[in-house]
């Protein structure tokens, strides 16, 4: 199943279909592009006996241009005709044999399918027949490499003798499929060349079946690893979630908060832990996301296929499905714990900041009525200063009067300094205070 032609773009030098009628009603402009995709055949028409070779590799979407211009090269070296400009999907005859490329959301295949008899299933696989400089140009990391060997019905059935010898003495396990039609061998391993091996039999396949069979087998390969892809990461995932859950006990249950700052700094923690948590989370939520769908078609697949027991032998997939299965487990426990764990950091932060918001509304409370005892004691000095400015300034006029009172007797006028020193006190006095008190209003207005 090809998710990338879903996604694919119109082709840049395609042209629209026309806009068309139907009894008076407006067509949707991409029914024809939607049809077209329902209707695609998803599998190649293969004839038996043949063989093939089936490479998955994971590259970025970044290396679609250079795989497109791999297709192209190999077309022109076989002499056939080239692609258009953007495509997803290529298949086609070269020569001795035919290529197969898809391009998916996040990965690619190779499938090389060659006619024709032979003795030795595995022994000159199809894949040799690709030029070996081009291999090694095509981008990406190999997850899954599959030979398959498809044997005519007028052979006879391989005995469990000639089944060892072609997986070199591997336990080898098997079942009837499609109804009893076929029957399938492999031995689940990796072999020194690098490719896994599965050995088909035609029983009683019809043209179509077949076909279909290898697509599903393939299929089933490529998504049962991409379903346990992030096995690695959820190992490395487990010890930190640990710490982290051995970390936040650790920091609910060993703090004792004596101030604000006990507070403070206990947050700033939790919120260090949080953010560590959700970085996991990040990074793991879409390759779980992506698992269980592929793990969802794999079983999808394993149905379709119709397996049935040939006795003597585990079945082709039980074993693999049950691998699987606990991995997938494995996964959801992880995705679980990590959302346990988000939300007991989340809850703990939101009690403390809660205790914070608490502790800071008293703070402020107490230094409001700090204030408000420090404006009136303001207040209070400023009417003693106000009142000691009343003296002084009463003292240095009444000064100046005498002064005054002075030069007047000086210059022979018959003045008694004295008396009328003492009779302009009161009048200074009371001239100042009301002074004072006029000057004090028309601040506070203009305030």
């Amino acid at each position: 199943m090809n998710f990338s032609s879903f996604l694919a773009q119109p082709e840049a030098d395609s042209q629209p279909l026309p806009k068309r009628n139907l009894a008076g009603i407006p067509e949707y402009p991409e029914r024809h592009d939607l049809h077209t995709e329902l209707n695609a055949d998803v599998y190649e028409l293969v004839s038996i006996p043949a063989q093939l070779s089936h490479l998955v590799l994971l590259s970025d979407r970044q290396w679609i241009d250079q795989e497109r211009q791999l297709i192209v090269a190999l077309c022109d070296r076989y002499k056939i005709a080239r692609p258009n400009s953007h495509f997803d999907q290529f298949s086609a005859e070269m020569g001795e044999f035919r290529l197969r490329w898809e391009r998916h959301t996040e990965y690619s295949t190779y499938t090389v399918y060659r006619k024709g008899p032979f003795d030795i299933p595995f022994a000159k696989p199809a894949i040799a027949e690709i030029p070996q400089d081009w291999l090694a140009r095509i981008p990406g990391e190999v997850l899954v490499a599959t030979h398959i060997a498809l044997d005519d019905r007028s052979r006879p059935s391989r005995s469990l003798s000639e089944l060892a010898n072609l997986f070199e003495s591997n336990t080898v396990i098997g079942s009837k499929v499609s109804g009893g039609s076929a029957s399938v061998w492999s031995d689940n391993q990796i072999h020194a060349d690098g490719f896994s091996r599965i050995l088909i039999h035609d029983d009683n396949l019809r043209s179509r079946q077949v076909g279909r069979l290898v697509q599903r087998l393939l299929e089933i390969e490529t998504y049962r690893m991409l379903a346990i892809l992030p096995l690695t990461l959820t190992r490395k995932v487990i010890p930190q979630l640990e710490r982290y859950d051995d970390r936040l006990a650790e920091l609910i249950t060993g703090n004792e908060l004596t101030g604000i700052e006990d507070e403070q700094r206990l947050l700033g923690e939790l919120t260090k832990l949080a953010s560590e948590i959700e970085k996991i989370s990040a990074q793991t939520s879409h390759r779980f996301s992506a698992s269980q769908t592929y793990y969802a078609i794999m079983q999808q697949r394993i149905v379709e296929l119709r397996e049935e027991r040939i006795e003597g032998l585990q079945m082709l997939y039980e074993f693999r499905k049950q691998r699987v299965t606990s991995a997938m487990g494995t996964f959801d426990l992880v995705r679980s714990q990590l959302e346990i764990l988000s939300l007991r950091v989340a809850r703990a932060s939101s009690m403390l900041r809660t205790r914070v918001d608490i502790s800071m509304e008293s703070q402020i409370r107490d230094l409001l009525k700090s204030m408000d005892n420090r404006a009136h004691l303001q207040l209070r000095l400023q009417e003693t200063v106000e009142g000691l400015s009343v003296v002084v300034l009463s003292y240095y006029l009444i000064g100046i009067v005498g002064y005054g009172l002075k030069a007047i007797k000086a210059a022979g006028y018959a003045v008694n300094v004295e008396l009328l020193t003492g009779v302009a006190i009161p009048i200074v006095v009371a001239a100042v205070f009301f002074g004072v008190r006029r000057l004090r209003r028309m601040v506070k207005k203009s305030n």
